[in-house]
């Protein structure tokens, strides 16, 4: 069993539709609930969203009262009058892609066919539940919960994971074989996918804002683990541990412990041209086996300086308690 609790939306949903009715009652106007229904329907999860919601439903509802008017008036208020206006109706807002606010518009067609009468004092009753309801609804979620700290939360998981896979491959190049299960990995690719939704709906929370520096920083540690995911194989099937390997495995340490949200990425492939000057002094291998493992080691340093180029490109995040280098 789930546990109980009442989210943010759910306790604006409930103040906005109690809010609407009252507006509709004090008005007297008829079908008065309805202007709670609609108010539901336009609270979305974000600012972007509820104005789209509101948009496709009065253009659906405006839609809805013409053809309503036209069908019940040629044929009756019969209820395969009804059927054939909607199998118009629907190809329509499909058409016209405001097909999402079929409900709300359905509630208004209801409203016309239950009056059995079709008068300017039923279209400004319609009309205005629909501006009660809408305008409510978007009046009352313009005010969103702050997500800032979840976002850290999610950075700072994220970075985590990173230092503990790094230090798992240093485990790998300094003893050959680990019990790791590669847990963090699928971890990772979880908190960057909630993450970035998350950061997402920030956006769209900000009607002059295009992006969010958060989503664009897990968008490039999106790329990273795609990296991290392709070089894996690379270390923890060395046929034979060599020389390089402990070079390697010095560089990952320390790159491990100090994995932040800042951007000293050159610093880290400054140290990785000397790894790589270390590796052009080293013996050549003694046979096949050294020579695949050092092949595999270079290719692995090589994709590590892809990881860091990505991280270089990317500006830094200005947070809090940020660790730096």
């Amino acid at each position: 069993m789930r546990k109980f609790s009442i989210g943010y939306r759910t306790l604006k949903t409930a103040i906005g539709t109690a809010i609407a009715i009252a507006i509709a009652q004090y008005f007297n106007l008829d079908f008065n609930t309805s202007a709670g229904v609609l108010t539901i329907l336009c609270i979305q999860p974000t600012k972007k969203k509820s104005l789209e919601s509101a948009y496709t439903r009065l253009v659906s509802g405006i839609v809805g009262m013409l053809y309503a008017f036209m069908f019940f008036e040629l044929f009756g208020y019969h209820p395969l009058a009804l059927a054939g206006m909607l199998l118009l109706y629907i190809p329509t807002i499909v058409s016209l892609k405001v097909e999402d606010g079929f409900v709300s518009s359905a509630v208004i067609i209801l409203h016309v066919y239950s009056a059995e009468s079709f008068s300017m004092g039923l279209v400004y009753n319609e009309l205005a539940l629909m501006a009660i309801g809408f305008t409510t609804g978007i009046v009352i979620n313009m005010h969103m919960g702050d997500i800032g700290k979840e976002l850290e939360y999610y950075r700072v998981n994220v970075e985590e994971l990173y230092r503990k896979i790094f230090k798992e491959i240093v485990s790998y190049l300094r003893e050959g074989d680990t019990l790791w299960d590669g847990r963090e990995i699928i971890e990772a690719v979880q908190a960057l996918n909630t993450a970035k939704s998350l950061a997402f709906k920030d956006v769209e929370n900000h009607f002059l804002r295009r992006e969010n520096n958060y989503y664009v920083y897990f968008d490039m540690r999106e790329k990273q683990l795609e990296i991290i995911e392709r070089v894996l194989p690379k270390v923890t099937a060395l046929p034979v541990i060599v020389q390089e390997a402990d070079l390697v495995a010095d560089f990952m340490e320390d790159l491990a412990d100090n994995v932040h949200s800042g951007n000293t990425a050159y610093h880290f492939r400054e140290k990785l041209e000397l790894v790589k000057k270390e590796f052009a002094q080293l013996p050549l291998p003694k046979d096949h086996q050294e020579f695949l493992a050092q092949a595999a080691l270079y290719q692995f340093i090589e994709e590590m300086d892809r990881y860091l180029e990505i991280k270089q490109s990317f500006e830094g995040l200005k947070v809090k308690n940020a660790r730096t280098q």
